[in-house]
């Protein structure tokens, strides 16, 4: 199977910029770009039966616009009757990616905005990236780190996409002194974020990497982090500061208020 990256679209200037940034990953990946829009009938009476060429005409003005960004990448377009989330989850059991806008409207409105983030960002079966206010291609990739092992993925994910962009990488734990175990110190924080990101700058020699140990709440530190960077990256699941990362709220914090796209990372990669 070839490498795919899937977009969800309904119209929106939000999703239009989502697009945009999947055509520019779909390049970055030398992979084919799916362009989805997920609708729920409304209940009509039969006899005044649904056009629905305004969306296969949302669709392809989409694709379109995939494919001016991207002219290179093959496109190919998709309507799903279905919960949004719910197609979304779907499609990213064949993808590499799946790219959504922070905001929407039409199959995809409040998206994001609740407990349907939460469930893309926790049971989709590749990474999620969620793209706010227009990319732009200057900047490191932040990536936080917390130890867990559920954190590898994300850390793994950074990597490579590091490479893909041609860019370095800031690597951040957050440390709060006042909830630190029994014994934590600084050293400590300093020793878990190298250990977590050990050997893989053997893997990708090309990579540049700052480790950044950071006393403050988590979510702030990488609202902060983000302000300068093209990306920032994080796992679905954690312990320590990253505690209920998507379950609350540091989910809505970091996807409401992020400077940069946010990608979480649960499966593949």
């Amino acid at each position: 199977m070839g490498r795919l990256v899937v977009v969800g679209v309904d119209g929106s200037s939000s999703s239009l910029d989502a697009v945009a940034e999947a055509a520019t990953e779909a390049r970055r990946r030398h992979a084919e770009l799916r362009v989805v829009h997920a609708f729920s009938w409304p209940v009509r009476p039969m006899y005044a039966p649904l056009d629905p060429s305004p969306l296969d005409r949302l669709v392809h003005e989409a694709a379109q616009h995939a494919r001016s960004v991207a002219p290179e990448v093959e496109v190919t377009e998709a309507m799903a009757t279905g919960d949004a989330v719910a197609v979304l989850e779907a499609e990213s059991r064949a993808a590499d990616l799946v790219v959504v806008g922070s905001r929407g409207m039409g199959g995809f409105i409040g998206m994001l905005l609740g407990s349907t983030a939460v469930s893309l960002a926790s049971h989709g079966l590749c990474p999620v990236m969620v793209v706010r206010e227009k990319p732009v291609d200057a900047g490191p990739i932040v990536l936080g780190v917390d130890g867990s092992p559920a954190g590898d993925k994300a850390v793994d994910f950074a990597f490579a996409e590091a490479t893909l962009r041609g860019t370095g990488i800031v690597a951040v734990h957050a440390w709060l002194p006042d909830y630190a175990p029994p014994g934590g110190s600084p050293e400590g924080a300093e020793r878990l974020l190298a250990q977590a990101l050990a050997g893989r700058t053997e893997t990708y020699p090309d990579v540049t990497v700052r480790q950044d140990v950071v006393g403050g709440e988590t979510r702030e530190v990488l609202i902060e982090a983000s302000k300068t960077a093209q990306l920032l990256v994080v796992g679905a699941r954690g312990r320590g500061g990253f505690a209920g990362l998507l379950l609350g709220s540091v989910s809505q914090a970091l996807l409401h208020h992020a400077h940069c796209p946010v990608t979480v990372v649960r499966g593949k990669p």
